[in-house]
C-alpha cells in the first residue's frame, strides 16, 4: 500500500536514508513524504506499529522487478534426458551412450537410461539389467542412482542424478 491507502492510526516511519523518524500518525507521515515529493510506502504491516518508508515508489518497484529477474536468470531447471539403447549394443555404441550420459550429468540434468526390447528379446531382461548395472558402475564418479533398473512394459529403465 502506498500514500493515502495506508489507514493505520499510528505508523513507524523510516526516512529516505534509512534513519528512524519515529512513531507518528499516518497523516503526519504522508505530509512529510509530500514535502519531499516522495511516496509513503507500507513495508511491514505485521509489525506493531506498522512500518512505513519514505521512498520513490516507482524506483522501488523497478528495483524489486530487477532483483526478481536476476534471481530467475540464475536458477537452473533440472531436466530428465534420456539415453536409449538395446541390450545387444556394440561396444563403440555403448561408449557413445556413456559419453552422452556423462555430458548430460555434467550439465546438471538427470539421465534416464532405457533399454528397449523387440519381439522375443524381452526373455533376456537379465542381460539388459547387467548392461544397466554396468552403466551405473561406469558413471559412479559423476552420478548416483535414483531408481534402480525396473521393467515397464517392453522397456527397462534406470534413473540417475548428478552427484552433489
Amino acid at each position: 500500500m502506498i500514500n493515502e491507502r495506508i489507514r493505520f492510526p499510528k505508523v513507524r516511519v523510516v526516512g529516505v536514508d534509512g534513519e528512524q523518524l519515529g512513531i507518528m500518525t499516518s497523516r503526519e507521515a504522508q505530509t512529510i513524504a509530500d514535502d519531499k515529493e516522495l511516496d509513503l510506502v507500507l513495508v511491514s504491516d505485521k509489525a506493531d506499529p506498522p512500518v512505513c518508508k519514505i521512498i520513490d515508489h516507482g524506483k522501488h518497484k523497478f528495483e524489486q522487478e530487477k532483483k526478481a529477474k536476476e534471481a530467475k536468470k540464475k536458477q537452473h531447471t533440472v531436466d530428465v534426458k534420456e539415453v536409449k539403447m538395446r541390450y545387444k549394443i556394440e561396444e563403440h555404441d555403448y561408449k557413445v551412450r556413456l559419453s552422452q550420459a556423462q555430458r548430460f550429468l555434467a550439465a546438471g540434468d538427470k539421465v534416464k537410461a532405457t533399454i528397449m526390447f523387440r519381439g522375443r528379446e524381452i526373455q533376456h531382461s537379465d542381460l539388459a539389467e547387467v548392461l544397466l548395472k554396468r552403466m551405473a558402475t561406469d558413471l559412479q564418479e559423476v552420478a548416483e542412482i535414483q531408481q534402480t533398473p525396473k521393467k515397464e512394459g517392453r522397456n527397462m529403465m534406470m534413473l540417475m542424478a548428478p552427484k552433489k
